[in-house]
């Protein structure tokens, strides 16, 4: 396969996991600016910061509010990580590999663009919110499930899952870091409504409520919820579990292409992470320093499957 179209397949599917995941922390912070108004800021703060996105948004508003969040976060096209400009780049992407994607791909991702350019093509109203988030959901999800329902399990398929996979991670460890003071709360902390809500927060923000509620009956223990978020390989959206598909696909692609890459030594040295440390360890080595290296390892992965695949030829 031509690196050019290895690169197309891999952003197309980060850009449209990317908007998803935005979506999903809108939904969280709107449900904590309607049941904690005086929290409702610091919420907003926390989102802008796991999308690694404060000084972009800081340089076009002076506070940092709800209704700016939200139109900054969907609609800003000039915030190259919005959702609009995720959308577009993911179709554009498409459009670069169209003769490697089945017809049902190609138009979930059109219809996809298009939906949502309506969508968002004016502010949105604080009513339409949450059927607007729910629509981003749906139509990323139709793609998804196009991509499972119509294609070979060959090179351009494993490209799409690295690139889904990789993005989840990193939007999982994001999350995870600029919440890490909650899964170490003070004592008086412990059980409080403040606690809870952030909490749900947590899981709402990574679509994990109810597979984390079934595992632990409800459970808000701050350990076993981030052995949930990091280490349970039944969550699709553990770290465990992404590394493993993106450590899977990349093996694949060396049996079809019968040479070994240095990214796929690099995978296996980031998954066996998970596979070595327990929570426990986590906690006692810091959680915050844990997801740096995790950070600065992954993004060196990526650097490094750009090479191996020669995205830019």
């Amino acid at each position: 396969m031509l690196g050019k179209t290895a690169g197309g397949l891999f952003w197309m599917f980060r850009y449209l996991e990317r908007s998803e995941n935005t979506a999903r922390m809108i939904d969280a912070g709107l449900r904590i600016s309607l049941t904690r108004s005086s929290a409702a800021d610091s919420e907003w703060a926390s989102i802008i910061d796991a999308t690694g996105l404060r000084e972009a948004y800081l340089q076009r508003h002076e506070q940092i509010e709800g209704p700016a969040v939200i139109d900054f976060l969907l609609r800003d096209k000039t915030n190259p990580g919005s959702v609009i400009a995720a959308v577009e780049n993911a179709r554009n992407n498409a459009r670069l590999v169209r003769t490697a994607l089945t017809r049902e791909v190609w138009e979930a991702v059109n219809e996809c663009y298009m939906v949502l350019k309506d969508k968002l093509s004016r502010p949105i109203r604080d009513r339409e919110l949450p059927i607007v988030l729910q629509t981003i959901r749906q139509r990323t999800a139709f793609v998804r499930g196009a991509l499972h329902g119509t294609m070979l399990r060959n090179d351009i398929y494993d490209f799409a899952r690295i690139g889904t996979f990789f993005e989840r991670a990193d939007n999982m460890a994001r999350i995870l870091d600029v919440k890490y003071y909650i899964l170490l709360p003070s004592v008086s902390q412990v059980g409080s409504m403040s606690d809870n809500v952030q909490w749900e927060t947590i899981l709402r923000a990574t679509s994990s409520v109810r597979a984390y509620q079934t595992v632990t009956e409800g459970d808000t223990d701050p350990r076993s919820i981030a052995e949930f978020l990091m280490l349970d390989r039944r969550s699709p959206r553990s770290l465990a579990f992404c590394y493993g598909k993106i450590l899977d696909n990349l093996g694949y692609l060396e049996t079809q292409y019968g040479q070994h890459m240095p990214s796929f030594e690099m995978a296996e040295k980031v998954a066996g992470r998970f596979n070595n440390y327990s929570v426990e360890a986590i906690f006692d080595f810091g959680l915050h320093e844990f997801i740096a290296e995790f950070l600065n390892d992954s993004r060196a992965l990526g650097y490094q499957i750009e090479q191996d695949y020669r995205f830019i030829e």
